[in-house]
């Protein structure tokens, strides 16, 4: 490749993701816009697990979810072998940081709702990491020990929401008004990201407004760090390629160089 493959975060939404056509059209024409991936390693915030733990091709997918229409359980994403790519991520990885290689364990919601709709012909092979910390800084290092992977064809992709207060919403619509807090947490990193301010992000605990309603788990948050990491120069500033809200929650997903 004569430049490397850009790194993304990404809002996943939940599977009714699949029947909006506003967000879904995004998402596709986005990924069209992308130089084709000749492999895609992505982090879910559906798999906090220590050490770094990777998927298994082949493996059936993770329906982690409830409450939703059957077809959703029916649904099936069945990609190419990535065993390649997860050898080569276990090479890079320092040897005091050992990886689990699941035998079983295959793409969960987080990565394979996304993906239905960016590469629908699953003919590229997706490789799944585990969350193996909440820490920002210690993410960033991960990101920066897979930026290699860029230079080889590979998509980085974290995958959450930038804001995630489930249990304070107050109605589950997709055109649902955003409630203050989401707003407030969305604007805040939205302008943090535009400056490239690294540290302002990392310290979203302390400084963003709208916490802990935001995020009362940050596990939809954090995957931005393994983007950021992965990113040539982590404080300049990516493309805001989609931004808006989702049944209330910001869908902002960026782009890095």
């Amino acid at each position: 490749m004569t430049t490397p493959m850009p790194a993304l975060y990404i809002g996943h939404g939940a599977p009714p993701l699949l029947d909006d056509p506003i967000w879904s059209g995004q998402l596709a024409a986005w990924a069209q816009d992308l130089p084709r991936p000749k492999a895609i390693l992505i982090v879910s915030a559906h798999w906090e697990s220590a050490p770094v733990s990777l998927t298994a091709s082949g493996a059936p997918l993770v329906y982690d979810f409830g409450g939703f229409a059957p077809k959703y359980y029916q649904m099936t994403y069945e990609t190419p072998d990535a065993t390649a790519l997860a050898q080569r991520v276990v090479a890079m990885m320092p040897s005091g940081e050992p990886v689990h290689q699941h035998v079983s364990r295959g793409l969960d919601h987080g990565a394979w709702v996304p993906l239905k709709i960016m590469y629908p012909e699953a003919d590229i092979p997706v490789l799944q990491m585990s969350l193996p910390t909440d820490d920002p800084h210690r993410l960033m290092r991960l990101g920066e020990r897979l930026r290699p992977l860029r230079e080889e064809g590979v998509l980085i992709i974290g995958s959450g929401f930038l804001t995630h207060g489930l249990p304070f919403l107050e109605e589950f619509r997709i055109e649902a008004a955003a409630p203050g807090w989401s707003v407030d947490f969305d604007l805040w990193a939205a302008d943090a990201l535009a400056r490239g301010d690294v540290d302002t992000l990392s310290a979203y605990r302390s400084k963003a407004p709208g916490m802990p309603y935001a995020h009362p788990t940050v596990e939809h948050y954090t995957p931005l760090f393994v983007t950021l990491g992965a990113a040539t120069a982590a404080d300049d500033p990516g493309i805001q390629v989609i931004d808006g809200y989702w049944m209330g929650l910001s869908k902002r997903s960026i782009q890095v160089a």
